[in-house]
């Protein structure tokens, strides 16, 4: 199974202990602007690690840290290219420069190192794609993610004390000799590494270079000198700024906010299409592409702000009246929804996203068989390209208007063309559960938990049919599962989480959800006798 996303809706230490539990194999990808990274996992273990363009390979390890001579290094290299693929790290032992154990050691902290630096980016997307292997020629280890979760968790903390001082890599520090004069301090082992290097013109980049400590290291030691004001900063090795043209500076910001769109990389897209919008307040593109990018996060009200701006530089297309209707309709206002879309689509008649919209804002208004027209129209247009959202809201037309076996018919379609799509996979188990068949929708949760296994609403609904059937040990696991992904998902769920930690002898869990049922639903009357009668026996 394919795992996929952005780290802003979810953390690498936590796809980390994912893939560990599930005790997957494949490589785990992730990109931040222009670094990218591949996470080996073998059974869930991390075998391998490496970040693209850092100076963390094997043999400068090696050298920087004295274990091995650059010539020794050079004839490893000179051997490797001979040898039809052996390893660089079985080379080195077999010339004797090195033994199998500071090997092995210097693979684990290599490996170690650039997990740990992965645990710093809070943006950008990771993918991982099972059964891929590393490639052979690297050294390889076995880590539990564990470990490397809990050292982690402690360097995260720590770097956001740190970059408070050290923000970047790019910033020159100077010695205050003054200082170092009349100071009375112990230094560790890596400030006094650090110290005879800093000079005024090594970057921290160089510093990290020339030390051959560890990027956390290095910076861990400059910040405790820094606090002791025994160096100081004096600018940045960054090149000054190139006077561009307007234009050209517009084009190029424009074009990598596209790209990092396009890829899934929404805060770097922001930043850029934000710079657009400062140098040219007119334009018509950036406040569109601000509005896709605020809608994929899920801030309607901003998103349909956004959209307003855009088509009043650039005028009502339907591009934007379209994308102005769904922010408005997600964001609750369905009569500006409606008006939106239909201006959209006298605009681009022919245009099946925009139908598809417009059915969606008649099926959230209510009126199923209007929904169903614009769905039919949408389809029709669609041909073979009909999108997975068409058989979710088809499906849900149907069923609203009283014709649970066409639900059921387009919904198994759905399943049928999208075998792997969770939320329809989920969509097919409602109709089945509603026709009665609770072994097919059992069957079909469970394929969909296996495609998505972080969709709260799934578990919910595999816990509703465990609970009917009486397997309650099991509504129980799905019921928790669903509440750990989303606290809040609703006051049935809570209603009847209370009633089975009640049949597990534990009345104040029970107190506590059927508490939180009211909280979410006032009106729900058997939650609130439960409480009052567990009350007044306890």
């Amino acid at each position: 199974m394919a795992i996929q996303g952005s780290l802003r809706e979810a953390s690498l230490p936590d796809v980390i202990q994912l893939l560990f539990l599930g005790r997957r194999t494949g490589c785990l990808a992730v990109a931040d602007r222009s670094s990218h990274a591949s996470v080996f996992f073998e059974d869930g273990w991390v075998t391998h690690a490496a970040i693209v363009n850092r100076r963390d390979r094997l043999g400068d390890m090696l050298v920087k840290s004295g274990r091995v001579s650059p010539a020794h290094l050079d004839q490893a290299i000179a051997m490797q290219g001979q040898s039809h693929g052996q390893r660089l790290g079985a080379i080195l032992v077999e010339l004797g420069a090195i033994t199998r154990e500071e090997l092995a050691n210097v693979v684990h902290q290599q490996v170690e190192e650039a997990v740990y630096t992965l645990f710093t980016w809070t943006s950008g997307t990771f993918s991982f794609e099972p059964a891929v292997a590393p490639d052979p020629e690297v050294d390889r280890v076995r880590i539990s993610p564990d470990a490397l979760l809990l050292e982690g968790a402690r360097r995260v903390d720590e770097w956001g004390v740190i970059e408070k001082k050290i923000p970047a890599f790019d910033l020159v520090f100077a010695r205050d000799r003054a200082q170092e004069s009349t100071a009375d301090l112990e230094f560790t082992e890596a400030q006094r590494r650090l110290l005879p290097l800093v000079d005024g013109g090594r970057d921290v980049r160089a510093l990290v270079d020339a030390s051959g400590l560890t990027e956390y290291e290095a910076c861990q030691a400059l910040y405790g000198l820094l606090t002791a004001g025994l160096v100081h900063r004096t600018g940045t090795s960054a090149p000054p700024p190139t006077g561009r043209s307007p234009d050209l500076q517009i084009e190029e910001h424009r074009n990598l906010g596209i790209a990092f769109f396009r890829t899934g990389m929404l805060d770097e897209a922001e930043r850029e299409f934000r710079r657009v919008a400062e140098l040219r307040p007119s334009e018509g593109q950036a406040p569109f592409y601000l509005g896709l990018i605020a809608g994929r996060q899920q801030r309607w009200s901003d998103a349909a702000s956004l959209f307003r701006r855009a088509a009043d530089r650039a005028g009502p297309r339907p591009a934007i009246l379209h994308n102005l209707g769904v922010a408005l309709a997600q964001g609750g206002e369905p009569d500006q929804a409606e008006a939106r879309l239909s201006d959209a689509a006298s605009r681009a008649p022919n245009d099946p996203r925009v139908l598809l919209a417009w059915g969606l804002a008649a099926l959230e208004r209510g009126d199923a068989a209007l929904a169903a027209v614009r769905l039919a129209r949408a389809r029709e247009l669609s041909g073979d390209k009909t999108p997975p959202l068409w058989f979710w809201a088809a499906a849900r037309a149907h069923a609203a208007g009283g014709d649970l076996e066409s639900a059921l018919a387009v919904a198994g379609e759905g399943k049928a063309r999208w075998p792997t799509d969770a939320v329809l996979l989920n969509n097919h188990a409602v109709f089945l559960e509603a026709s009665g068949d609770l072994a097919g929708a059992e069957a079909a949760l469970q394929a969909a938990l296996g495609e998505s296994p972080s969709l709260p609403q799934i578990s919910k609904n595999l816990g509703d049919i465990c609970y009917r059937l009486g397997r309650f040990d099991d509504a129980w696991e799905a019921y928790q599962r669903a509440f750990r992904l989303s606290p809040d998902l609703g006051d049935d769920l809570h209603f009847k989480l209370g009633n089975l930690a009640l049949k597990r002898g534990d009345p104040d869990a029970a107190r506590g959800h059927w508490g939180r049922a009211v909280e979410l639903n006032p009106r729900h009357q058997l939650a609130r006798a439960n409480l009052q009668t567990l009350g007044s026996n306890g």
